[in-house]
Formats: structure tokens, sequence, C-alpha cells
């Protein structure tokens, strides 16, 4: 009986767990989006509140995707010199050591907002996001550094 309760609650969460990547997507987040709110049935305070998390998050989410990027392109670095397969494998940890503790802030974040929506907010969460990220087309991440291009870092 309890898992069966606990569905909706997981629901939300994987689906807040893809989407993560577009929860401020164009600078406009979800949580703020008058006709997602309204849909949602979200109120003034809990979308305040999950607005504090994202923003409490945030610096945290920002540093750990700056870490993988630095990790990603010592690991290209490597891979593009031939260096020795021992040293490639040691960064390799480390790209997926930052990944992970990304993901984890990251589903940490998502956790703590999906506790702020009411049971029926998150069976009705799915559907709406996915009409929501239907309105809201991310732009394609670049994950090769263009190699015309200097590094911003």
């Amino acid at each position: 009986m309890r898992s069966n309760a606990l569905r909706p609650a997981l629901a939300a969460l994987f689906v807040l767990a893809l989407a993560a990547p577009a929860l401020a997507q164009n600078g406009f987040p979800w949580w703020k989006d008058d006709k997602f709110v309204r849909d949602l049935g979200l109120t003034p305070d809990q979308s305040g509140r999950i607005d504090h998390e994202y923003r409490k998050t945030f610096p945290q989410l920002r540093q750990g995707s700056d870490e993988l990027d630095r990790q990603e392109a010592e690991l290209s670095r490597l891979i593009a010199n031939n260096a020795d397969e021992a040293v490639v494998e040691r960064q390799i940890d480390k790209v997926e050591a930052a990944r992970a503790a990304l993901n984890k802030t990251r589903m940490l974040m998502i956790l703590h907002m999906v506790r702020v929506m009411t049971p029926e907010q998150r069976a009705r969460f799915n559907p709406l996001h996915d009409q929501w990220v239907r309105d809201h087309p991310r732009p394609p991440r670049r994950t090769v550094p263009d190699k015309g291009r200097p590094e911003a870092r």
C-alpha cells in the first residue's frame, strides 16, 4: 500500500530529474510561469519555497558544472596528447566523480522541490511539465569545444 502512495512522488522526482537542466531555461523557471503555476495549483508560498531551493542550490550547481567542464576538458586534452592509459583512467575517475557530485546536488534540490508539492500536484506535474518542455525547447548543449573559438575559462 505504501509503495502505491509513493509512486506519484517518485514519478515526479524522476521527471524533475530529467528536467533539471531546463529548470531555468531561457531565464524563466517553470515555477514562476503563470500558466504552469495556475494549472499545477501552486500557491505563492509553494512557488516561493521552490524558488528559494533553486536559488540556494544554483551556486553549487554552477560550481559543479564548471568543475565537470574542467575535468572533461582535461580528459580531452590527455586523450588528444595520447597520454598513458593509467593517467587517462585516473582522469576518467575524476570526470565521473565530478559528474556524480553534480547529479547528487541536482537530485537533492529536486527532492526538496518535490516535497513542497502536494500529492495531487505531483500527480499533475508530469503531463504539465511535458507540455511546458514542448512550449520551451532548450537550445542544444555544446559538448565539444569549438576549435575556432577560445574557451571562456
